[in-house]
């Protein structure tokens, strides 16, 4: 079994047409799990939903301790892609995690809204907990980084290896 924390992040946003602002309806990744016809089991855990500019510290402390309770030894975790390599580092120095596959993933698009890179996220992060060592990861966009060995390239719109 699988463990998928779910954080927030861009991947579960949808545009209200009223407020005319993104927000947060409901985690959309029981859908995307359909659609991709995921069938290796998968135990799903929302734990915020939140934009990770306005994470805190108790945020993400709440994240670790939802990761060291899980009883699952690989974890998936959907997360906004702005601050995804602070909440890494969190977990990184977690010792109560030190035995688990962490890999953490994102959207630089809203699922919702089509067009969006959050299914082939989710699924390379689901394929990526699977053969990963244990230790704390960043799965975006097809390529799977050490949490310490990556940033987000604004510019370009992805993760890049840090340099």
């Amino acid at each position: 079994m699988i463990g998928l924390i779910i954080t927030g992040g861009t991947l579960d946003k949808d545009y209200d047409a009223v407020s005319g602002e993104l927000v947060f309806p409901g985690t959309c990744v029981p859908d995307m799990l359909q659609q991709g016809r995921v069938s290796h089991p998968v135990q799903l855990q929302v734990i915020l939903q939140k934009d990770s500019l306005e994470l805190t510290d108790m945020d993400r402390q709440r994240i670790a301790d939802a990761c060291a309770k899980h009883p699952a030894r690989q974890l998936v975790i959907t997360h906004g892609t702005d601050t995804m390599v602070e909440t890494a580092r969190v977990l990184a120095q977690d010792v109560r995690l030190h035995d688990k596959t962490l890999v953490l993933t994102g959207a630089m698009r809203p699922f919702r809204l089509g067009k969006s890179d959050a299914l082939f996220n989710l699924g390379a992060a689901l394929m990526a907990v699977q053969l990963a060592t244990p230790g704390v990861w960043i799965s975006m966009q097809g390529e799977l980084f050490p949490w310490h060995g990556v940033r987000k390239d604004r510019t370009a719109g992805r993760f890049v290896a840090a340099s």
